[in-house]
Parts: structure tokens; sequence; C-alpha cells
């Protein structure tokens, strides 16, 4: 992680780094600023500048600019504990009206109550809100933007007739509706103009992030402008080599290094379209858990039971020389606050690819839910069981992996099904 404004000297990260807006609500950040200071320098390999941070100097940045600036080059972390401070105003006053971020807490919180399965772990919806998010921002390149095509986090795969009927984007059909059915009533309905297709999806991301145990709690923003025009598509396969991978990603500004932090998003799936014979297999032994197991089962360095399902673009990512130490430190001591400052800071540049007004977007992060920093689902052993039953195609085997994608206690699953055939 690329710490060099620190490097540098005390007064110029206080200047630069430090001082950001709502840092005097966020208790966590002299720990994440030790942290990043502990990491190797040349760690950090996305510091392209995006979007209208290119073109614009340092004197024109708003606070939010230059703390986004920050985020992207290495300077600064893309993850934030503050909050609200005292009630939040009533939706419809004049107060809350004042206030660009009251109308997003709203939001968050009926985000949130979708979000969170009575296990504690994350749902479905959570998972497809993440995914949801990548799918919206990632058909952006810098080789399609130079020749004016249109793309980026815009809100059209929500708001063009065809994304979301593409095969890339299968599964993702029930969360568009979703962000449809939350634009009519707050956009529509409530009369908030403010509120964008493109800020619900990557706010519902955001959101989905921190609800799924263990996940960072990712600077948030809105103000992005919402387009129907059709995204070029440029979205990573399954089957795609690690060369073509990294080769994608780095035309979305995107090094190796980056990645690798965002494929980790995997470790709360289960897959349903890529092997229609194991659907509800999970990428890693705890769905709905953002932990880093997922980075040791893929690379094979921790045990692995049978039904863990990966997907063969994470094998050959954890396998190439320009990617394999990363995949190891995140699967290493210590890799969970690792991967998630790093998946924090990509998200955050991933979440803005193709907004040309970073200097007109206000940060929302108090909106956003407290994060879950320790977590044990109380039915694991359950869990471990139906890991270990590949090959079972009993009617229970699936409905448990359905259950489980839904959030759901496998264990209160069993009973209220075993009692209802008793009943």
């Amino acid at each position: 992680m690329r710490f060099s404004t620190f490097l540098t000297t005390y007064s110029v990260v206080t200047s630069t780094v430090l001082a950001y807006p709502g840092m005097a609500n966020d208790p966590g950040f002299s720990k994440r600023l030790a942290k990043l200071m502990e990491r190797d320098s040349d760690e950090f390999d996305s510091n392209e500048l995006i979007g209208d941070l290119i073109t614009l100097p340092d004197s024109a940045l708003t606070p939010v600019a230059k703390d986004i600036k920050n985020i992207i080059m290495g300077d600064g972390s893309g993850e934030s504990d503050v909050t609200y401070t005292g009630a939040v105003p009533a939706l419809k006053s004049a107060e809350c009206g004042k206030d660009t971020c009251c109308v997003w807490k709203y939001i968050a919180d009926d985000m949130v109550k979708l979000f969170k399965g009575n296990s504690g772990r994350c749902t479905k919806w959570a998972r497809k809100a993440v995914r949801l998010g990548f799918h919206d921002a990632g058909g952006w390149s810098k080789q399609t933007a130079a020749q004016g095509l249109q793309g980026g986090a815009d809100g059209s795969i929500c708001l063009n007739s065809v994304e979301l009927t593409l095969t890339e984007n299968n599964g993702l059909q029930d969360i568009g509706d979703q962000m449809k059915a939350w634009y009519a009533k707050y956009n529509t309905q409530l009369g908030f103009k403010s509120v964008t297709m493109a800020d619900l999806i990557q706010m519902g991301a955001t959101v989905a992030t921190v609800v799924c145990p263990l996940g960072p709690r990712i600077k948030s923003y809105v103000g992005r402008k919402d387009s129907s025009i059709q995204n070029p598509q440029l979205l990573p396969g399954v089957t795609q080599s690690a060369d073509d991978l990294i080769s994608l990603f780095e035309d979305k500004t995107i090094r190796p290094h980056g990645l690798v932090a965002l494929l980790g998003a995997h470790t709360t799936s289960q897959q349903f379209f890529v092997d229609t014979n194991r659907a509800g297999d999970p990428q890693d032994s705890t769905p709905g858990i953002w932990d880093v197991l997922f980075y040791g089962q893929t690379q094979g360095t921790a045990a692995t039971p049978k039904r863990v399902f990966k997907f063969q673009s994470d094998i050959v990512i954890s396998q190439h020389p320009k990617t394999q130490n990363e995949w190891q430190e995140f699967a290493g001591s210590g890799g969970q606050d690792h991967w998630n400052e790093d998946y924090a800071r990509e998200y955050v540049r991933l979440s803005l690819l193709g907004v040309n007004n970073i200097n007109t977007l206000t940060e929302c992060t108090k909106v956003l839910p407290a994060a879950i920093k320790s977590f044990t689902a109380p039915d694991q052993k359950n869990v471990d069981k139906w890991l270990n039953t590949l090959g079972s195609k009993s009617v229970l085997g699936q409905q448990l992996a359905n259950a489980l994608n839904d959030g759901q206690s496998i264990a209160s699953f069993i009973i209220s099904t075993v009692l209802g055939i008793l009943l």
C-alpha cells in the first residue's frame, strides 16, 4: 500500500490526508492510519486518476474530491466509521431537505432490512447488490471512453432495457427490480429528485458490504448522473485467462493487486449459473460472511469442503506471478484488515468509473450501518455438515442451499422443516 504522503513529512499528511470531511466523527481513523503506515511502499499499484480529477488542479478540488483523490492514489483510507450525530430528521421535514444525506439514511435503513438474514449473515439480496454495483460500473474502460462511448457507474444497468437481459447479468434481474422500486419510492413518489439510480446502485453495494459480517465500511458518495445508454459490457468471465483478466482490469485503471482485492467479494457468494448441477454451492465454506477463507480455499492452502465451488478465473488469478503474492497475503495472518483496506480503496475507485463530476459529489458514509467486526455463525457446524454432502441430490440438500442463500439459520431451518413434517 503506497502511503507516499506520510513518508514525505508528517505535516503534509496532516494537510492532505488527515483533513477530510467527517474526520472528527471517525473514531477508527488513527488505527487505520497506523496500519497504512506499516504497509510496504511498493504494494499499492492502482494509482491512476479518473474522471474530472484528471484535469482539475488541487486548488480547484472540494474537500470531498481531495479525499477521493487521496484514496485512489494510495494516500488515504477508503474506510470510515463516521456516523450521524444526534437524531436523524424526519424524512419530509425541512431539516431533512437541507441535508443531502438525510434521505439516504432512510434508503440505507430500507436496504439493511433486506440485506441482513436472521442468521446474522448477509442475504442473497446483499450479495446481488454488491454484484450489481460491479456490473453497472465495470462496463467502463479507458479505451471505450476514448472512443466517446458511455459507461461506468451511471445506473444504466437498470435504466436500459437490454443490460439486465444479457447472460453476464443472469441472477441480477430481481435486485434490479428492487432498485427500480426504491427509485420509484424515493425519487418519484416522495419527490427526492436528487436520488439517482446510479447512486442507489452504488449505495446498495456499500451498504451490502458492511451488512455482511466482517465487511469494510466503505466511504460512500452521492451525486452521480444517470444514463439510459447501454454500457459497453466489458465484464470479466469465469473462463478467461489470468492475463486477459489483468489486461481487462488495467483498462479500467485497476492494477493486479486491486483486482485481487475486488475478486474477494466472492467470499460471500453461492453460484447458481456457472454450473447448474451444483446450484447453490458457495465459493468458500462461510457464505454470507466477508472473511478471507475464500483466498486460502481457492489457492488450496486451507482445508476446503467438497461443496466449495471454485471459479476457474479465481484459480488462475491466485496462481499468476503478478497476483499470487497478494493473494497469499490476504489468506495469511492479518489478511482480514489488509483485505478490507484494499477492497475499500479499490471499490471507491470502481464506484466512480465513468463519473466525470467527482468534484461535485457529497460524501454520505454516515448513513451506513456500523461494521460487524467480529462474528461467529451460530449454525456453522450445521453448515459444515452440508458442505460435505457433495453429490447429494436430496430435496432437503437444495433447500438448505436456498436457506443459506436467504441468510437463514440452517439450524432453525432444519428444526422448522422437521416440525412441519411431524405436524
